[in-house]
This record gives structure tokens, sequence and C-alpha cells, in this order.
């Protein structure tokens, strides 16, 4: 952004900051991004991942895609109707992830392997049966890929509608190929590697997915969930439109999305991609600029290709 167009916009983009840094307050996963210099982590600063990943209006609105798509499925969907307080913690549950994604993306090595570790010991616990008796557990490969395709397609399609820069033609492949290794450190297999790939798999899966009364409920919280900061109520709907508008065209019909619903979806996001600019003139001092401290480079690498 300009410094004159900056200067400009100092008031909206301290607003925005405070909204980010209310819903997503620092420091509570304890890592440190900027050390020990010198380690890329699981990726690196050349990555794909690196740079899908540090664009906030495209993995908030993607992780939202993301959840929508998740709720399709009955067994997915079992272990968080009884294993969560979705109900009264919704904002926790999106915290926790965003935390998750943030270190095994941008984390030294080992304390990226040690949330995994981490992750893998708590879904070794999420079991039971899912509503119509079939028996369900969070470390099952297949809702492991499920998960993370649905997370893998949701921020690939955020950064696609809201980063400045274009996707090249390769990166999608790149991206999928390279993510996919979180999915299989977690016990996940099978795992869709490119775009085309990801396509096939989701053809394969709409035969296993339902909207039933749990998938309704679930959606309707997260309709009314209550963000911390002011203005609540805008911004949720803000962002959850512009996660709608991801959603692939069969999901949109699954979920009985109305023309009335698509079409403010489609609104948020034209809103969204507005505000974009101010968001990222917000947050300079990001997780993704403090990795890049840590490997020496300039955090402007992750805005080019």
């Amino acid at each position: 952004m300009p410094p004159d167009l900056a200067s400009l916009a100092a008031p909206a983009t301290a607003r925005i900051r405070r909204w980010v840094l209310g819903v997503f307050p620092r420091g509570q996963d304890g890592i440190d991004y900027e050390h020990p210099a010198g380690d890329p982590g699981l990726f690196g600063p050349d990555s794909a991942t690196w740079r899908v990943h540090a664009d906030f209006p495209g993995m908030l609105s993607g992780g939202l895609c993301a959840l929508m798509l998740q709720l399709l499925h009955p067994l997915a969907l079992a272990g968080v109707w009884d294993h969560s307080n979705f109900r009264t913690d919704l904002v926790g549950r999106l915290r926790r992830t965003t935390s998750f994604v943030a270190g095994t993306t941008y984390a030294a090595r080992a304390d990226a392997e040690a949330l995994i570790a981490r992750v893998a010991r708590i879904h070794a616990s999420v079991r039971g049966h899912a509503a119509d008796g079939r028996a369900y557990s969070a470390d099952d490969p297949a809702l492991l890929t499920w998960v993370h395709v649905t997370e893998a397609y949701g921020f690939l399609e955020g950064y696609r509608r809201f980063a400045p820069i274009r996707l090249p033609g390769d990166a999608a492949d790149r991206y999928y190929g390279e993510v996919r290794r979180i999915a299989e450190r977690l016990g996940a297999r099978d795992v869709p590697a490119s775009q085309v790939e990801v396509q096939a798999y989701f053809t394969r899966m709409q035969a296993e997915l339902r909207f039933d009364a749990r998938s309704r409920e679930v959606l309707a919280v997260l309709a009314r969930i209550h963000l911390p900061v002011p203005l609540a109520g805008v911004s949720r709907d803000l962002f959850l439109g512009a996660g709608a508008a991801l959603l692939p065209a069969w999901a949109q019909a699954m979920l009985a999305r109305t023309p009335v619903q698509r079409l403010q979806a489609r609104a948020s996001a034209r809103v969204l991609r507005a505000l974009a600019p101010l968001f990222r003139a917000a947050l300079p001092d990001g997780i993704a600029p403090r990795a890049c401290r840590r490997v020496g480079v300039a955090p402007a690498v992750l805005t080019r290709w």
C-alpha cells in the first residue's frame, strides 16, 4: 500500500488489527516463531504453503468454508457432536484449528512435529457411534483425509479469491502436494496430491455425505457465533458469507442454499475482497513475517511466486 494511501487508511487498519487480535490473540500457543535461526520447519519459505497460508482473509474465509463442508460428513460430524463444546465455544475451536495450521506451517520443525503428535494423541481418544449406529474414530485414516482435503480446498480457494496476486498455473498442485504431508503424519492415507485428484475425491465422497438435522444445528450455531469484538454480527456475517462463496456447486446444492443466500455470499466476497488490503496492512508483524525472519528472508518473498 503506497505511503499516502496507508496514512489515509490508518484508522481503519488500526480497527482491523484490534479485531483480528481480539478474535485470535497472540502468544497462546507458546511457539517462538523466530527461533531457532535458519530452521525452515516442515515447508520453508520457497513453498506454496507458506504463501497460501500467509493471507489472512483467504485463510479465515477458507476455514469457514471447510467447516461447512465437514458438517456434511456424518462420521466427522459425530465426533464434533459428541466430543466438543461447539455450542458454547465455537470460537475456541476456530482458535485451536488456527493455531495448529499456523504452527505446522511456520514453526520450526521440532515445534511443528510436537503439535502433530499432540493432536494425534487427542484423536486417539475421540471415538463413538454416529446417529445411524456406525462406529467412528478421529484417527480413522479416511476421516483424517476428509478433514484435511476440505481444509486444504478452503484455504486454496480463499487465496484464489482474496489474495492480491494471481495463482500461477502449477501452484495448486504444488500446494496440495505439500500440505498432504501434515495429513499423512496424522495418519491419513491416499491423500489427494493435486487439483485433479481433489476434484475426483470430492466426486467420490458425495455419496457418503448428508445434510441432516445435526448438520443443520451445527450450521445454525455457526451462523449465531459471537465474536469477541465490536460489530460482531457484521464481522461474522461478512466472513461466513465469504466462506460460503467458496463452496463448490455440489456443496451449495447439498446445503440447500437459497438464491438469496448465494447472492448474499457473493456480495460478502466482494466486500472482503475490497477490505483485504486493509487486513494485510494491519498485520505486518504476523506469524509468517516472523518465520521469514527466522530463516533470513524478507517477508515480501511471500507475495511473489
